[in-house]
């Protein structure tokens, strides 16, 4: 174990936070994924075109499901960049770089600069923080609004200067935080502080009234959000939805969208599974699940013994004694706050019977954290271990893109198999000794190969299967079918590529559930409607007595949920399923 581990060096750390926002950004570029990204990115954009900022709309009725916020920061980012891509995912991988930012500035609160260093590279490299600036839904904006009240009740926990105004940033960044995902945000923002309370003896600050003002001004500020449900659902109560009336938004946020969910109760349901997100984590959490799940380990270990688990990183941050767990003090030897958020939102998630791989996306600063203190505090001979077995994790990394590459033989191959050996060469060239620089740059190295080679020519070429993409692309494209409105007609649900040729169409769309039938066949006798839609539908039209001409017809496939068969370039046309965009008439 060493003593007064030494940082990184600012060029190379800088170089390597450098390449980590370069690999998040990539994201960029692939179009929104469905269903989930493309429905998200409708629903903003009905805001930004209605200048509608109250009411949320999806598949052209009221859509009672996840709070505002990222809504309105999408809806605004199209009003400054028009309604694309773009516009939808920069927002939100601004929020993640914040998030970054927060973990470095909270990290050094308590520990030496390495581990911050450790901290920021391991969080910008995580496997599924990377996707999610790709496949945008509300994480990224997440991550940001539970890291940064974290940090700022941190500093008033502290005493330090100012801190009345780390207050009302801690408390307006929860408040935004209620307002993206609901009630169950309070468990990682407040369950470490008060974790670490409890573990540290500070029994006292549950007496402190700034705390509960804290509580006070956070719901304060969520008024917004009660206000636009009252305004939609409550003073409504004839609207329908989830097929019943008499539906309150506001008990919807406070209860039903997250306890619901949790008991498996409400009107959106799940099923549970109580190991999901154990081994859900070791890939979401690539390179890092494994130093990870030794550190949390160690910690616990630790706490045990009534020892303090990394006494080499902290600072000297008021009454310091290391070696044993302090109780009673202010500036603590340790902090415990990431072990009790990331812990408490585990178990709770995993308690859930509504469960995603995504949902854990929240907590990855507290679990770059707890990976940094593992790795900063192992010895020489260790460090060196772990470098080497890091290492073979980067390279069988780099091995199954090539694999993958050769299977799905994308467009561009050549072009990926250089990117594959520029990047690998580079990285072992530059990074050759078993020290903590390298270990770090070589992560960053083997997950700049894996997110360039999926962003930049993986999903491209998945995403001409995105039918209603290709479709709104096609129509775009065509002066006499850019003048028409287009009628989107399916199930109930509807989903699957309605809402991606909704999101990318230029011309205005309308939903048509297929036990509407007699408002398109109104619609159709006067003259031709414009209808995209599968194949199967389209049979179901002509059994119904309806003309229909089949102008194009695009393939589709589920790209969220990925198969060998449709990986691969020799059995994927046995996968694709037909959309058509058609005239039809009575």
């Amino acid at each position: 174990m060493t003593d007064n581990p030494q940082p990184l060096n600012d060029r190379w750390f800088y170089a390597l936070v450098a390449a980590g926002v370069f690999l998040n950004a990539t994201g960029l570029f692939p179009p929104i994924l469905e269903p989930d990204g493309a429905l998200y990115a409708c629903i903003a954009k009905t805001m930004a075109q209605t200048g509608d900022f109250v009411d949320l709309y999806a598949v052209g009725h009221d859509w009672l499901d996840k709070p505002h916020f990222p809504f309105w920061v999408s809806a605004l980012s199209y009003l400054v960049f028009g309604i694309n891509t773009f516009a939808y995912k920069f927002p939100a991988l601004l929020f993640f770089l914040g998030s970054v930012l927060y973990t470095y500035k909270f990290v050094r609160l308590s520990y030496a600069k390495l581990t911050a260093q450790v901290a920021v590279l391991v969080l910008l490299t995580a496997f599924h923080g990377v996707l999610s600036n790709s496949d945008v839904r509300a994480e990224p904006y997440l991550i940001l609004l539970i890291i940064g009240p974290v940090y700022h009740f941190y500093r008033v926990f502290l005493g330090t200067s100012r801190s009345w105004l780390h207050l009302v940033l801690g408390s307006f960044l929860t408040g935004c935080a209620l307002m993206t995902k609901g009630l169950f945000v309070l468990v990682p923002i407040g369950g470490g502080l008060v974790i670490h309370w409890l573990l540290t003896g500070n029994w006292r600050e549950f007496l402190k009234p700034r705390w509960y003002l804290a509580v006070v001004l956070s719901f304060v500020f969520t008024l917004p959000e009660i206000y636009c449900l009252y305004q939609q659902f409550d003073l409504h109560p004839e609207k329908v939805v989830f097929g019943n009336t008499n539906v309150s938004g506001i008990r919807f946020f406070f209860w039903d969208s997250q306890f619901g969910r949790f008991f498996n109760t409400g009107p959106i349901k799940g099923a549970g599974d109580k190991f999901f997100f154990v081994h859900t984590l070791l890939w979401a959490f690539l390179p890092w699940s494994l130093p990870l799940y030794l550190g949390v380990g160690k910690t616990i270990t630790a706490l045990v013994k009534r020892q303090n688990p990394w006494p080499t990183q902290s600072l000297q941050t008021g009454s310091i004694q290391t070696g044993s767990l302090q109780t009673g003090s202010t500036g603590t030897s340790s902090e415990y706050v990431s072990l009790g958020s990331g812990l408490a939102t585990f178990l709770l998630f995993s308690l859930s019977g509504f469960q995603l791989p995504h949902y854990l996306n929240i907590v990855f600063p507290f679990y770059a954290i707890m990976t940094a203190q593992f790795l900063v505090d192992l010895s020489p001979v260790n460090l060196r271990r772990w470098t080497n077995a890091q290492t073979v994790i980067g390279v069988l990394l780099a091995v199954l893109i090539v694999a993958v590459l050769v299977v799905v033989q994308p467009a561009h191959l050549g072009l990926a198999l250089s990117w594959t050996m520029l990047i690998g060469f580079s990285t072992f060239a530059f990074f050759r000794k078993n020290t903590m620089l390298s270990l770090m740059g070589r992560m960053v190295g083997a997950m700049l190969l894996l997110a360039g080679i999926l962003n930049l020519f993986l999903y491209p070429t998945f995403m001409q299967y995105q039918a209603g993409l290709a479709a709104a692309r096609f129509v775009n494209e065509q002066p006499q079918l850019k003048k028409r409105p287009t009628v989107l007609y399916g199930s109930e649900t509807f989903g699957e590529s309605s809402w991606s040729y909704e999101f990318y169409v230029q011309t205005p769309t309308q939903y048509i559930h297929e036990n509407s039938i007699a408002v398109l066949e109104q619609m159709s006798r006067r003259q031709p409607v414009q209808v995209f839609t599968t194949n199967t539908y389209a049979d179901s039209l002509e059994a119904h007595g309806f003309q229909v001409r089949r102008v194009a017809i695009f393939p589709y496939f589920h790209i969220s949920q990925l198969t060998y068969d449709f990986l691969n370039y020799n059995t994927r046309s046995t996968t694709l399923k037909p959309y058509v965009l058609a005239d039809v008439r009575r």
